[in-house]
């Protein structure tokens, strides 16, 4: 068992991040065809700050990205949680994820997501989730689908220079709405 445990579900531990993390978060982070959705690979100064971004949001909103440990080898092999984005003037928590490359299409995305999604319902008592995600990126937006999540809009978000289009999913805790 892993230390520190938010969520967990079949195969993963989903938990806070810490200095040790960096080594996994540089194997994301760094490497250009996972990072292409932000259009380029970060530095180490870039690394070091997405970390203490994540350790910031823990204190001041009690909840960030966490890492996403594989229950069956004990690998960090992505980071999944929830963070707080703006939304045409209105902070809404949002579902985020990112694994690295040999993680990817085995399901740990939709895993890692749900459990979040669930989270922020359960625990947090949000009405609604959202994920804003780049108009490019067809594989997190087919999670985002299989989360339950429905697009309601766009958003343009001025990033490293450039104007990236994103689209805007969300999904309703259920019986909000319902009569």
């Amino acid at each position: 068992m892993q230390r520190d445990v938010i969520l967990e579900t079949k195969r993963l531990w989903l938990r806070r991040m810490g200095q040790g993390d960096l080594p996994g978060l540089r194997r994301m982070l760094q490497d250009p065809d996972v990072m292409y959705a932000y259009e380029h690979a970060f530095s180490e100064e870039e690394v070091e700050q997405w970390l203490e971004r994540q350790l910031l949001r823990y204190k001041t909103d009690g909840f960030g990205l966490w890492a996403v440990i594989q229950k069956e080898t004990g690998e960090m092999i992505g980071q999944a949680g929830l963070t707080l984005q703006d939304w045409d003037g209105t902070m809404v928590v949002e579902v985020g994820y990112l694994f690295q490359k040999d993680a990817w299409h085995q399901g740990y995305a939709t895993e890692a997501a749900a459990a979040c999604k669930q989270y922020a319902f359960d625990t947090l008592g949000c009405s609604q989730i959202y994920s804003m995600i780049r108009e490019n990126n067809g594989s997190s937006q087919r999670v985002a689908e299989r989360n339950g999540m429905k697009p309601v809009g766009t958003l343009v978000k001025h990033y490293y220079g450039m104007d990236m289009l994103h689209m805007v999913y969300r999904a309703d805790r259920p019986g909000i709405g319902e009569k």
